[in-house]
């Protein structure tokens, strides 16, 4: 690993840290702020969602929540800000090494006394240790709202715990696969339209997922992998959709590796 590229990548997104990291305590307490009035009328709230159809409940994750319990309140916050996080780590995946060439410095960097296997380590690393320190402070943030406005609710912190952990390897997922589909393709223009899109296909599925029961999209996105509901209702993972998000990241890392090692880097003319 290179310290210098490390420590450049790592604070050319400090900016985009602090901007994801802010919307998302913007949005946690904005949901937590909604707790203590939906709390006291959560009896009619749960008669208006019978009225739903199941096939609408299950698109959105909401088929099997409990509302009138805080943690099956927080799954439903939960999903939004998977969403969210979805989009940042899969920006981060396709802008990874598709930005050197976007901005004609591959070619320099090449010529630089490190190897491509040194590059890449740095830039991942950076690249990891950033969404780290975002979800950090989406751990911190979402502790201190659901103390200060969970009221004479109570809570298990086994389900909870599980799923704040659950958030780096769910993002682990886009990051991976937005820098393999970033090696395939020849140039990244932007980033944004690649990381919604990749975010948003995932979220789409896990909704169809719920409404098509005999078909097993589950299998094809992370937002089932890691399922708040079924977390928080069994507080503990579905090992086998668990073991197959790791293995598609892994795989998915080890490709990009290959692929960066023996890529074509062109020179700027």
């Amino acid at each position: 690993m290179s310290a210098t590229i490390f420590k450049h990548e790592f604070t050319a997104r400090l900016k985009s840290v602090l901007i994801w990291a802010i919307a998302m305590v913007l949005l946690l307490f904005f949901f937590f702020s909604l707790y203590p009035g939906f709390s006291s009328q959560v009896a009619t709230i749960n008669e208006l969602m019978k009225s739903y159809p199941p096939q609408l409940l299950e698109a959105f994750g909401m088929a099997n929540l409990d509302l009138s319990t805080l943690l099956g309140f927080f799954s439903l916050v939960w999903s939004f800000v998977m969403l969210c996080l979805a989009i940042q780590a899969g920006n981060y995946g396709f802008g990874l090494v598709s930005v050197e060439e976007t901005e004609l410095t591959a070619d320099f960097l090449m010529t630089k006394p490190v190897s491509r296997l040194q590059v890449i380590n740095s830039k991942l690393l950076a690249a990891i240790c950033s969404l780290l320190v975002t979800d950090a402070i989406v751990y911190i943030a979402t502790v201190l709202f659901i103390l200060i406005f969970k009221g004479d609710h109570t809570y298990e912190t086994t389900p909870l715990v599980l799923v704040l952990v659950s958030l780096m390897l769910f993002q682990l997922f886009f990051l991976s696969v937005g820098l393999v589909v970033s090696l395939i393709l020849k140039r990244i223009r932007s980033v944004t339209p690649y990381g919604l899109g990749l975010a948003f296909a995932a979220y789409i599925i896990n909704g169809f997922s719920g409404i098509l029961g005999e078909v097993k999209l589950e299998y094809i996105t992370p937002f089932k992998h890691f399922d708040a509901a079924y977390i928080i209702a069994h507080a503990s993972y579905n090992t086998p959709l668990v073991i197959l998000n790791v293995a598609v990241s892994l795989v998915a890392l080890a490709v990009s590796y290959w692929l960066y090692l023996h890529k074509d880097i062109h020179a700027v003319s």
